[in-house]
């Protein structure tokens, strides 16, 4: 069978109260349904993608697939007023196709871009037997049927699950119960699998499990979850050839110590030509951007290109804030933040001619200041943000921007501050290290990606 995802993005985005859909705002660095498009485009189970969006963003969608390089988006079709009709458009479009009898189509909501792979593989499981499939969570909430503002009834919430997508179905099934719905002129349904179970009762609907984090996002306020799911989420990177970095150009600023020196190790054991800058190793404070420039400079004079640049540069003071000097203040904002400025303005000229990527670091402690560090908190948080937001803004010149966030790691700056830990409770840098080469090798951007600590008990 061939298994080809119908990616629903017609919605006119009139509840989430934006001039655009929804589909095609952006978060973390891509549009909504270019993270959804992803999922299905690196899916092995999907042989092919259609796209179904209002006529008036084709052509925004057909320049979107073009730049990401979604091989396997094979259709743009015109959806209709209603989802019927968009899903009905796809229907339509591959019962044409001379293979039609061996085609299954997994409809999506374009605007639920966390689908696991996981949800993917038992849907194609279950599609072995079921000639439709739905997926659905168990309802957390009271459901109560309502008749003139009064409760009329309210169902067992045992029986009750909240439907997501994907819904799957073969084709000549979900095509046979669309041909018996039109002829019916009270027709009206709110999803596809609603279709079949009224038009064709006799046809089994095996309910896959979903997932919590499957969200759709609606409403302006799913946005801003969406925001803090994609920024906390574990991006499950596959593993790159580290071999690849080989006659690659790295400058890593802070690569005197702790994660920078490892990643700086790791580049260096695999061929890459490597510049590392710091106050103790050089001099170059990146809280001066002449200095930072001038490094950037000499690399790129050395070695006629820069292919990343690594920023793992900062400093943790412990100490309440009201009780903190000003001088201190200072020095936390200068070299957290404003240096990470500076290492991105410099950069950019450099990364701009090769392509490039910068990389940043934040910390497990950005997502809620701690106590006694909050200042070093905050600036994490603002790094997360930098790291976002240069991410779209560099987009257009093929610039990544990415950054790593390590659980606590065993590095001479935490040591510093809160001695010595138990065994096993922290990441060892080296395990940082590699994972930031790994992302160097990938080409996702404005992501935010969680290194965690498989030892911790």
């Amino acid at each position: 069978m061939k298994n080809i995802g119908v990616i629903l993005a017609g919605g006119s985005g009139s509840r989430f109260g934006a001039d655009k859909p929804k589909q095609f705002i952006r978060v973390a660095g891509k549009k909504i349904i270019e993270h959804t498009i992803e999922v299905f485009q690196e899916c092995k189970g999907i042989d092919e993608i259609a796209v179904v969006t209002h006529a008036g963003y084709i052509e925004e969608v057909e320049d979107l697939i073009n730049q990401a390089g979604f091989s396997k988006v094979k259709k743009v079709l015109n959806g209709g007023t209603t989802r019927n009709d968009s899903s009905l458009s796809a229907i339509n479009a591959y019962a044409q196709e001379y293979d039609a009898d061996q085609v299954n189509l997994i409809f999506h909501d374009a605007v639920r871009p966390f689908l696991s792979e996981q949800i993917l593989q038992d849907i194609f499981e279950a599609m072995e037997k079921y000639d439709a499939i739905d997926v659905a969570i168990p309802s957390t909430d009271t459901i109560i049927e309502v008749e003139n503002d009064l409760i009329r009834n309210i169902p067992d919430r045992s029986y009750l699950m909240n439907g997501q997508t994907p819904q799957a179905f073969r084709l000549s099934v979900i095509k046979k119960a669309y041909d018996v719905a039109l002829k019916d002129p009270k027709f009206k349904a709110t999803d596809d699998c609603g279709v079949v179970k009224k038009y064709l009762p006799g046809v089994p609907i095996f309910v896959v499990k979903g997932d919590e984090s499957n969200l759709k996002i609606t409403y302006g306020l799913d946005l801003f979850v969406s925001d803090k799911v994609f920024q906390l989420k574990h991006k499950k990177s596959t593993v790159v050839d580290p071999a690849l970095l080989a006659g690659k150009v790295v400058v890593v600023f802070g690569g005197n110590e702790g994660i920078g020196k490892e990643v700086a190790g790791i580049c260096e054991r695999e061929g890459a030509q490597v510049a590392c800058f710091s106050r103790r190793l050089n001099g170059v404070d990146i809280c001066d951007k002449e200095k930072v420039g001038e490094a950037l400079d000499q690399t790129h004079k050395a070695f006629g290109r820069i292919d990343y640049v690594v920023n793992s540069a900062a400093i943790l003071k412990q100490q309440p804030l009201a009780l903190m000097d000003y001088d201190t203040v200072g020095q936390l904002l200068d070299i957290n933040l404003k240096g990470a400025v500076n290492v991105a303005k410099e950069s950019f000229r450099y990364l701009k001619e090769s392509q490039g990527q910068l990389l940043f670091y934040t910390s497990s402690s950005y997502t809620r200041g701690r106590a006694n560090y909050c200042l070093y908190s905050a600036t994490k948080a603002a790094i997360v943000n930098l790291t976002q937001g240069l991410a779209e803004e560099w987009r257009e010149f093929d610039i990544r921007v990415n950054c790593i966030n390590p659980e606590r790691t065993e590095t001479p700056m935490r040591v510093k501050n809160f001695g010595i830990e138990p065994e096993g409770s922290l990441l060892k840098a080296e395990t940082v290290g590699k994972a930031s080469v790994n992302v160097l090798l990938h080409d996702y951007t404005g992501q935010t990606i969680y290194v965690k600590n498989m030892e911790a008990k």
